[in-house]
């Protein structure tokens, strides 16, 4: 599908950054558990960002096909883009918004978090057509 697709998927994107953010999400399921509301689980990645010195945007505004804005939870160093979610599972809607808001943004990397899992399972999607 895509020009040298396997060689391409095996890199990781921003690992040194994307390594930190995962873990300040672990931090925050840790500490609030499964059963918190989004606000609650925003709140506490927003201030563990701010003592870890990471750049970030919150509820940042992404204009889809130029009639509606919709907001992305996170943006992180204006790199990768993070969407919480509080739900009972991750749909493919999920997926697709994300990519979405890759390709409107051109970014390559974005991060579906699902605290409502028992076993936080952050979901990477990348965005092939940004690739360099």
């Amino acid at each position: 599908m895509y020009p040298n697709a396997p060689n391409r998927k095996n890199k990781l994107i921003e690992p040194e950054l994307s390594f930190k953010v995962v873990g300040l999400l672990y931090q925050v399921h840790n500490k609030l558990g499964h059963y918190s509301r989004e606000r609650q689980y925003g709140d506490l990645l927003e201030i563990l960002l701010r003592e870890n010195g990471l750049l970030y945007e919150r509820e940042k505004p992404i204009t889809v096909a130029e009639r509606k804005s919709n907001f992305v939870d996170f943006c992180i160093d204006n790199r990768i883009l993070v969407d919480l979610k509080v739900k009972p599972f991750t749909t493919k809607e999920d997926y697709r918004q994300m990519q979405r808001y890759l390709t409107t943004e051109e970014k390559e990397l974005g991060l579906i978090v699902n605290f409502r899992q028992k076993t936080l399972r952050p979901k990477r999607i990348l965005n092939y057509k940004h690739r360099k």
